[in-house]
């Protein structure tokens, strides 16, 4: 059961990451600290690639990176853009809203993964999953009704929509992870996990670049400016510490995806201490009862892959 203990690892570590990322981009330009976030992101694994290509030093080592060829770099590609666009709506909606809100929306990333395998591959829910699907519709519609109390209108609030597109995008994520990582007798590419993690900070460092050049730089005085803040680089550290305990998790004998996924998003209860407890946000009781609604789909949905 190593891989059950390295998935909740990994989740408190996500909640610590959501915590910092908040603190990060706080009257903060969003462009600079997404880019710097990758840049530290790649420093992490450029050893290790480099390690791997010219030395033995990690042969047989979980943090060895595989060679990969152009043909498996053009599905890690598609992943780095995948994931860049929904961090880059994410950390917009992050900015402006409160953690206590953006949690739990993103907490319904495993029901977005449920529909979608039902829309995409044709999958059947049965009951345990149809309960954790509607009981995540229902912990919405109460967000939005707390969130009116902030004065944030669900329907027409576009920080909102950052976030449920930053959600969708990751839930779109986690369905091509499941296929990069499945072996070809599985349908899958068979992709080794280090190359992918590896890979997919650094081409989102280039894409990030060229925002930055084109889109963020011409027009830097008339928006937030950008200040530094040692949250920057704590956030890329926790993510990568994050997501490595997650790939090794799934990479372990017996670990069920499933029980992964769900274990991964139960993060949100820990940036919900925080944004209680450090920031101070407001409505926590109702918040509470919305969360606990999310963390009771979750367990339903566990109970269904079961």
């Amino acid at each position: 059961m190593f891989w059950l203990i390295f998935a909740f690892i990994s989740a408190v570590l996500l909640g610590i990451y959501d915590s910092f990322k908040k603190n990060a981009l706080d009257n903060n330009a969003v462009i600079p600290v997404l880019l710097l976030n990758t840049v530290f992101c790649s420093l992490i694994f450029i050893p290790f690639i480099l390690l791997s290509q010219f030395t033995s030093a990690l042969d047989g080592s979980i943090f060895h990176v595989a060679t990969g060829t152009w043909h498996e770099h053009k599905y890690i590609l598609l992943k780095s853009a995948i994931v860049l666009s929904s961090w880059l709506f994410g950390y917009f909606g992050m900015k402006h809203l409160p953690l206590t809100i953006v949690g739990p929306i993103n907490a319904t990333r495993p029901v977005m993964v449920l529909v979608g395998a039902l829309l995409v591959f044709g999958e059947r829910l049965n009951l345990y999953q149809w309960i954790g699907v509607w009981l995540a519709v229902v912990s919405f519609l109460l967000l939005s009704h707390t969130g009116k109390k902030e004065g944030i209108d669900f329907r027409h609030n576009r920080w909102i929509v950052c976030t449920l597109l930053a959600a969708m995008l990751g839930a779109i994520s986690g369905l091509y992870d499941k296929y990069l990582m499945a072996s070809p007798a599985d349908g899958g590419v068979g992709l080794d996990r280090m190359l992918v993690q590896s890979w997919y900070n650094i081409y989102q460092t280039l894409m990030m670049a060229a925002m930055l050049v084109i889109l963020w730089w011409p027009a830097h005085h008339r928006t937030t400016p950008f200040r530094w803040t040692w949250s920057i680089p704590l956030v890329s550290i926790f993510l990568s510490t994050a997501d490595f305990l997650y790939f090794y998790s799934l990479s372990l004998p017996g670990a069920l995806i499933s029980v992964v996924s769900m274990v991964r998003r139960s993060s949100v209860a820990v940036s919900f201490l925080i944004g209680a407890w450090f920031f101070h946000e407001k409505n926590l009781r109702s918040k509470a009862l919305d969360l606990a609604l999310v963390l009771l789909g979750m367990l339903f949905l566990y109970l269904g892959s079961r």
